[in-house]
């Protein structure tokens, strides 16, 4: 009975000490609680292994829980990353992808995350929060390589093009017709030292004749200023003329209007007077004495006297 009991106490503190050591094996008090979060790739994840590293800032913060394609887009790749509770993952916070020196494993890598950025929430339409993504190192450097061999390839499509047979012949041509231009050139190189020389002497007379020529420019100047001047002075006494001509026209009118009628007047009366005196001498020059004795009356006529019936 004793031993039964011992038996019993003995495998119950073995389980106990079996248990006890998978607890602590498996982190016990001390296990850390993780986060799930969502990155979507769309990009090659070509040697990100799950439970590969996930660091913030070159520090490990978590690890790659999950890598399967999208089920909507064959193109984009879903991870999901297991991050230490109080990690503080912004909205602003990037992943990206990144290898460990040449042996190529790759692991994710989180940067960002400025401190007036809020912490990244998990939307209605979203299970886990997602973190922004942008291209890796070797996928910017693919791009840029494609760029260029297509550039290389196109470079060397229009070489190809220069570089014929007919672009050759006339680059050939070219070159043949520049030869006899400079033999042509060394035959008469006299001739162009000569003509050269002429031209720098006609250079030295246009400056001299400018140098001459400046003082006549500037009494011409001063005579087309003199000219200029008499002229303002021309038109000012044209306008003063012009001032003394409306000035007698306003006389002559006043004069017109207050004199001519007056004037016509004297002009009737005198015509009169002169009627009366030539009147006057033709009857002194018939009868003479009617100055001294009067005007006798002139006798009637026959049948004037007699009263008419």
């Amino acid at each position: 009975m004793n031993y039964t009991l011992v038996g019993t106490f003995v495998l119950a503190l073995g389980a106990l000490l079996i248990a006890g050591v998978l607890w602590l094996a498996a982190g016990g008090a001390w296990q850390k609680k993780y986060d799930l979060y969502l990155a979507i790739e769309d990009e090659s994840v070509a040697g990100l292994n799950l439970n590969a590293p996930v660091k913030y800032n070159g520090v490990d913060v978590g690890k790659v829980r999950q890598i399967r394609l999208d089920a909507s887009n064959p193109q984009r790749v879903n991870l999901l990353f297991a991050i230490e509770r109080g990690t503080p993952i912004k909205e602003d916070t990037v992943a990206v992808l990144k290898t460990q020196g040449l042996t190529g494993i790759a692991y994710v890598e989180l940067s960002g995350g400025a401190q007036s950025s809020p912490l990244l929430r998990a939307s209605q339409a979203d299970r886990y929060p997602v973190i922004k993504t942008k291209p890796s190192l070797s996928a910017r450097l693919e791009n840029v390589l494609t760029t260029v061999l297509a550039k290389l390839d196109s470079t060397s499509t229009q070489i190809d093009a220069i570089l014929s047979k007919e672009n050759q012949l006339a680059f050939s041509s070219a070159l043949a017709d520049i030869a006899t231009v400079a033999r042509t050139f060394a035959a008469r190189k006299d001739n162009i030292d000569a003509g050269i020389t002429n031209a720098a002497r006609t250079l030295d007379n246009t400056a001299r004749i400018s140098a001459q020529a400046a003082p006549m420019i500037e009494r011409i100047g001063r005579s087309a200023e003199a000219i200029e001047k008499m002229g303002n002075e021309v038109a000012q006494t044209s306008a003063t003329a012009g001032k003394t001509v409306n000035s007698v026209g306003a006389d002559v009118k006043r004069f017109g209007a207050e004199t001519l009628p007056e004037l016509a007047r004297l002009l009737g009366e005198l015509t009169v007077l002169s009627a009366s005196l030539r009147r006057l001498s033709e009857q002194t020059e018939r009868d003479p004495r009617g100055l001294l004795f009067g005007r006798k009356p002139v006798p009637d006529g026959p049948g004037e006297g007699t009263p008419r019936p």
